[in-house]
């Protein structure tokens, strides 16, 4: 998809405005963060990025059976922290 878009002042920045067709041809949402790359004077390059999970979901995706349990499952060797002497 080709389209011509323009850069309009906003605020103390320049903005470009992106159409709804387009932001539909790349999956993206208005909340979608985006990572802007220039490759050569006069080409940028637009990639989404995907967004930062809260708290709330990331608990949501927990699973104890595959996250859950001791990292180091042997027995304690008598230099960890806090192991009696």
């Amino acid at each position: 998809m080709t389209t011509i878009l323009s850069i309009t002042p906003w605020g103390n920045s320049h903005g470009i405005r992106l159409s709804r067709e387009l932001m539909l041809e790349m999956g993206i949402s208005p909340d979608t963060p985006l990572e802007a790359l220039v490759l050569a004077k006069g080409r940028l390059e637009l990639r989404a990025r995907p967004s930062r999970l809260t708290l709330a979901e990331k608990l949501q995706r927990y699973d104890p059976l595959l996250h859950g349990g001791e990292l180091m499952a042997d027995a304690p060797a008598g230099h960890e922290f806090g192991a009696n002497p």
